[in-house]
This record gives C-alpha cells, sequence and structure tokens, in this order.
C-alpha cells in the first residue's frame, strides 16, 4: 500500500521520509497553499450577504504546488496530513484537504510535537480526523485580520499616508507611544545618597530619625552629614538562607525574550533558528529534530524527558543535584497544548553535536539545553548577611550574599547574574571607624522603553496575540516606520505617532489592550466549540464598519509638509509627497498642476542593502527602480555587479539569513517572509 504524507516545510519532508520508509512518499506544501480572495467587494474574499461565508484562492505562487500534490495523491492510497500541530497547522491541513481532487481515497490527520523517529511513527498509529473547531479558529481570526487589516489601512493610507494597521499590530503600537507619552511627561526629581566608606566595604544610609532616609538636595546632604562622626556602632548582624529556584523550561514567549537579552537575537532570528532545529539537523548518521515544537505557552515537561534527565543530572553532577519537582505553576489563560520548548533527546548535548551546527543554531540550542536540565535542579542555596550601623540619629545598612550551594547555577549559571561578595566578621556592639563619606546627586528615572524582550514580556501579560505573532508583529512596526531602534529600545516614529492618534480618535473601542486580549480568549473558546464563528464575526462586523464610515467622513486629511518652493508652472506651493518609491516634491494643485520636481540631471543612485550577493558572492544588493515594462516606478533589489551577475531578489529583503539554508530571506508584496531562493530551499516563514 503507498501513502502520501503531506508536511509544510521542504526540510521537514526530508526528516521524516527517513523514519517511515519507501511505502511513504513525503511531500511539502511549503506553507500555506490558500488564503482569503481579494475578488469580493472590498476585497474581503467573504459573502456578506450570505452569512459571512468565506471565498478562497490558491495563493498564486503555490498553484504549482497543488498540481504536484493533487499528481502525487493519484497514485497513492491513502494520504496523511502532518502539517503542524497547532492552529495554523490545523487549517493548513483542512485546505489541503480541500483542494486536493482525489476524494474518493481516505485522508487523515496526524500531529506529532517532535520530529524524532519514536514520535513520527506513534503518531502515525494514532491518526485522526481534521479538528474544525481549531480550523474554524483560525478561519476566523483570518477573517478579522483581514476586515480590520482592509479597511484601516486604505483609510490610514488615505488620510495619513500611514502604511497599514492591525488587530494586534495596532495595539503594539499603542502600547510603545503610550509608554513614550510616560517618558515625555516624566519630571525628574533630584535626590541624594550617602554612603560611609571603611577599610573593608561600604555602608548605604538607610534611615535618618527612624524614617526611611529622603535626601533631596545638596545642602540637605551636607548638613546631615556635618552631625555625624565617623565613629559606628554596630547595631544589628542579621544573616539568613533564601533559595534561589530555577526557572522552568522555556515556552515560545520566555525563550524569545532570553535569546533578546542573552544572545542578543531578534525575535524573528530566534524562532526561524528554532524552526530548523525542529525540523530536522543532519547529524552523523541520521536527521533529528533536536527540539520539541517551538510555538507553545505550556512550561510542562514530559515523562519521557523529565526521567532520563533526571538520570542524567544525577550520574554528570551527583544526586544532590537532582530536584524534587519537575512541575513549575502555569500562568493563566494558557492552552498547554504542547509541553515546553526541550531536547527531544538528553543524549544529544551541546557539546557532542556541535560540528553539526553553525555558531547561532549552536548557542540557540545550548540555551534552550541548559534550561530544560536546570529546570529539573534543586534550587542554589545563597546566605545573605546584612549589617545595621548607628551613628547620630542614622542608620547605615552594608549587605553581602555567599552562594552556599550552586544547584541549578552549576548548568545554567552563565546566564544569570549574581553579585557575590563578603563582609569582614562583625559582631554586635563593635564599632568601626569610616574611612570618609561619600555623597552623590541622582535624579528619578521615567519608565524605561521597551526592549524587544520587555516588549513581547508586556503583551503576553496583556494577552495580546499569541506568542508565535510576537516576531511578526514587532518586524511589521519597523518594516511599516512606525518605530526606530535606538540602542536596542523602540521608538515610536513621528508617523506611529499619528498614527495611534488617530486610532483613538475613531476606533478607542476595538483598538485597545482590552477589546485585542478579549478577541484572543473569544478564539480559543470557537477552538473548544464554546463560541460560534459567524456570530462572532456578525457581531464584529456590524460594530466596526459603521466606526470605518464615521472615519471615512470626518478624519481629516493630514496635509503634505511644504519645501519652501513654488511651482514653476502655475506658481502654487510645492509640497512633499510620499511614494511608494520614495519622497519626492511635487506642486499642491494636483491634479489641476501635475508638476513633479525633477530629481536633477543625474538619477540618485541605487541604495546599499549591505548584503552579500548570495549568488556571486561578490557584488552587493542594491535597492534600485524599474525604469520600464509594467513594473516601471516600483522598487526591486538586485545585485551592483551587473551586467556580470543578473540576480534580482523575489522581494525585499528582511536583513535576516534562512535557516536552512543560509541565504537571504526576503518579504513578499503580501507580507509573506520567506527564503529568496524558492526552487531548491523553498523555506517559508510560518505567520
Amino acid at each position: 500500500m503507498k501513502r502520501l504524507v503531506i508536511v509544510e516545510s521542504p526540510s521537514k519532508s526530508k526528516t521524516i521520509k527517513q523514519y517511515l520508509g519507501n511505502d511513504y512518499e513525503v511531500l511539502s506544501s511549503k506553507g500555506h497553499i490558500r488564503d482569503l480572495s481579494i475578488s469580493n467587494v472590498g476585497g474581503l474574499g467573504l459573502d456578506i450577504e450570505n452569512n459571512f461565508t468565506p471565498k478562497y484562492d490558491i495563493i498564486k505562487d503555490k498553484e504549482k504546488t497543488v498540481r504536484d500534490l493533487n499528481k502525487a495523491a493519484k497514485k497513492v492510497d491513502e494520504i496523511y496530513l502532518a502539517t503542524d500541530p497547532d492552529r495554523e497547522g490545523e487549517a493548513i491541513s483542512w485546505h489541503l484537504q480541500e483542494v486536493l481532487t482525489t476524494k474518493d481515497k481516505p485522508i487523515k490527520r496526524v500531529i506529532f510535537n517532535e520530529v524524532t523517529k519514536s514520535a513520527v511513527t506513534e503518531a502515525f498509529q494514532q491518526p485522526r480526523d481534521i479538528d474544525l473547531a481549531l480550523v474554524s479558529s483560525q478561519e476566523t481570526r483570518r477573517i478579522l485580520d483581514r476586515i480590520i487589516g482592509f479597511k484601516l489601512s486604505k483609510l490610514l493610507q488615505n488620510k495619513i499616508k500611514s502604511k497599514s494597521a492591525g488587530r494586534v499590530q495596532s495595539a503594539a503600537l499603542k502600547i510603545l507611544v503610550e509608554r513614550e507619552k510616560e517618558i515625555d511627561a516624566f519630571t525628574p526629581e533630584e535626590y541624594w545618597r550617602v554612603k560611609a566608606i571603611f577599610e573593608q566595604f561600604e555602608a548605604e544610609l538607610a534611615r535618618v530619625d527612624k524614617r526611611k532616609a529622603k535626601l533631596t538636595n545638596e545642602a540637605e546632604t551636607t548638613k546631615l552629614i556635618a552631625t555625624l562622626g565617623k565613629t559606628f556602632t554596630i547595631d544589628q548582624v542579621r544573616s539568613r538562607e533564601r533559595k534561589r529556584a530555577a526557572k522552568p523550561p522555556f515556552t515560545t514567549s520566555s525563550l524569545q525574550q532570553e535569546a533578546s537579552n542573552k544572545l542578543n537575537f531578534t525575535a524573528q532570528k530566534t524562532m526561524l533558528i528554532a524552526q530548523r532545529l525542529y525540523e530536522g539537523i543532519e547529524l552523523a548518521s541520521e536527521t533529528v529534530g533536536l527540539i520539541t515544537y517551538m510555538r507553545t505557552d505550556s512550561n510542562r515537561l514530559s515523562d519521557t524527558f523529565v526521567y532520563p534527565a533526571k538520570s542524567y543530572i544525577e550520574e554528570t553532577y551527583g544526586k544532590e543535584y537532582v530536584g524534587t519537582k519537575s512541575r513549575h505553576k502555569h500562568k493563566k489563560n494558557i492552552q498547554d497544548a504542547h509541553e515546553a520548548i526541550r531536547p527531544t533527546a538528553i543524549k544529544y548535548h551541546p557539546d557532542k553535536i556541535k560540528t553539526y551546527l553553525s555558531r547561532d543554531e549552536l548557542r540557540l540550542y545550548t540555551l534552550i539545553y541548559q534550561r530544560a536540565v536546570a529546570s529539573l535542579m534543586r534550587s542554589a542555596r545563597i546566605n545573605t548577611t546584612t549589617i545595621f550601623l548607628n551613628n547620630a540619629n542614622t542608620v547605615f545598612k552594608a549587605r553581602a550574599q555567599e552562594l552556599t550551594f550552586d544547584g541549578y547555577l552549576k548548568v545554567y549559571g552563565k546566564y544569570e547574574s549574581l553579585e557575590l561578595k563578603q563582609l569582614p566578621e562583625l559582631k554586635e556592639g563593635n564599632t568601626l571607624e569610616a574611612k570618609s563619606f561619600n555623597p552623590s546627586q541622582h535624579f528619578t528615572q521615567p519608565p524605561a522603553r521597551f526592549t524587544e524582550a520587555t516588549l513581547i514580556k508586556e503583551m503576553e501579560e496583556l494577552g495580546i496575540g499569541r506568542p508565535s505573532t510576537y516576531s511578526q508583529t514587532i518586524s511589521t512596526l519597523k518594516n511599516r516606520k512606525y518605530v526606530t531602534i535606538e540602542e536596542k529600545k523602540f521608538m515610536p516614529t513621528d508617523q506611529g505617532k499619528l498614527t495611534i492618534e488617530k486610532l483613538d480618535g475613531f476606533f478607542s473601542q476595538i483598538i485597545n489592550v482590552d477589546y485585542t486580549a478579549k478577541m484572543e480568549n473569544i478564539l480559543d473558546d470557537i477552538a473548544q466549540n464554546k463560541e460560534e464563528q459567524t456570530v462572532i464575526i456578525s457581531n464584529f462586523y456590524h460594530t466596526f464598519i459603521p466606526l470605518v464610515d464615521k472615519a471615512n467622513r470626518e478624519m481629516e486629511k493630514t496635509a503634505p509638509k511644504t519645501t519652501g518652493e513654488t511651482c514653476p508652472k502655475c506658481g502654487k506651493e510645492m509640497v512633499y509627497r510620499e511614494s511608494r518609491y520614495g519622497t519626492f516634491e511635487a506642486c499642491s494643485g494636483y491634479p489641476d498642476c501635475k508638476y513633479i520636481k525633477p530629481n536633477g540631471d543625474k538619477p540618485e543612485p541605487p541604495k546599499s542593502t549591505n548584503l552579500k550577493c548570495p549568488k556571486c558572492q561578490k557584488g552587493t544588493i542594491v535597492e534600485r527602480v524599474a525604469k520600464r515594462g509594467k513594473s516601471k516606478g516600483n522598487s526591486f533589489y538586485a545585485c551592483d555587479n551587473f551586467p556580470k551577475c543578473k540576480h534580482i531578489l523575489s522581494g525585499k529583503p528582511t536583513h535576516e539569513h534562512c535557516p536552512k539554508c543560509n541565504n537571504l530571506m526576503v518579504e513578499t508584496e503580501d507580507g509573506t517572509i520567506r527564503c529568496d531562493d524558492q526552487k531548491t530551499c523553498g523555506f517559508v516563514q510560518k505567520p
């Protein structure tokens, strides 16, 4: 009996083929094969009069893929859909089932959390039908995002020249803009600290007249110091041992945060590398997925990993390092569909397989491996000593901590900071002489701007989006130029601030944190058959569209900025205008006067991306503008070594590299992030 297996990724298909043998043909859909049509009224892909029935079209560059899959389906007896084990994967399987023309053959769904031989073969022994509730949840999300995205983006493009808006994207941008408002409104307050400098340590002023010390200016501080002698009395020596527990294994969100903080990876880079580690790495004698599925909100670990890992800990570090518990507290509102991100097998120690991994793959895999192992180890024990010293009407305090048992830090210590120092042996009642006093001026600080890591943490805590969407949301904010990055922190641009200002003015009841979080819960309820898709979409549509109509009538257009010159043809003011090709100067009298100021006798040189050409490895990829044909005026990206090298990228480079083949990643016009080499590689990043 011949069987066809369809997965999402070409690299995943190669790995699975090894496990299943010659009776199985394993092919890839290369991600989604269909999307909502744009041919319906308003480009929504919905039959609004018929219960918002969606209409789907095969994605243009997937037509050949669909033909090939149908051709292969005719030659087999059974078909298995083995796309990723999440909402998006379930939807892809459903779309595949819908487009496969061979309806007389059994089509089954298989899921596995790790790409290993045991997990894959076990999954094929327990096939199931497609979970239509899960599909409905994904379909609802896609429809809502299409309605919001199309309607709001068109409105904002017309009124204020903003490029796009979205349910999650705009809520995330609002967080950044609101933080910037807090920073702008912040008034710093002066305060002073005083340290007493002793021979072997320093102590800081803690209390004055039995109250918490609060010095607001230099005069107060100088006056206080003048009342102090240099002799201190040890009033109290307090010592206690505390435990520092190991952190739980990674979820998608915590992995993105830790990789940002410890490895300086963007969220997008983290997910690209994690995808590669999940789908399969070629080791000496086999191809194996090194980590479990990387889209999860659970920190649960399966017994198949816990027991071997604890044995490894005991054999390597000693019985005293083995943790007594293997479970960590769950956060509220998690789906818990998959266990935490962990190594698929404890035997794949980073040191043993490092020759098969790239530098960044090894760094991320080591982080995942050591976090999972450390989560099963005992807490570190730290002895903290605090000394209180009296001087006149003041109390100074000195504190030190000493590591008495390293516990999980034996494995994870290089990723955590622990400031260790000792104090001299001192007894209550003893006296000490201070060498000097050191006053220092300080000012209160405004709230910190968000980094990628802290923004992801904030989005997770507020329930905005899903961990699998964080990286794409952040990339969109950057690409739309709603934010800039300065010293690894997000700075909303003027356009980003204007976008939120207009959305707040007309769509505050929908584009806000609470509504976005509520919608995520509703999508979960649909997946559990607790809510009905049509009701949710209908209620949203009939609430949202009147707001769009009102905004179209009442939102003022942003007047273009004047250049200070007048039009040589009609005498009206010249203004700056924006197009997808950049800024240009034109007459404000358009369309009556269509004068556009030329750039000069010489065309502007192409903009360099500073990316090496993946084909010739000699030239640099530059941004050019087409001068003829259907693409005239459009930007494209090509090698500057023309005509020796005629390579043209298939989209806008993202400045990331494909985790599968290390080629350049590009963003196509429909927002898809994929490898530039679709013929031989075919990698597509999941949305």
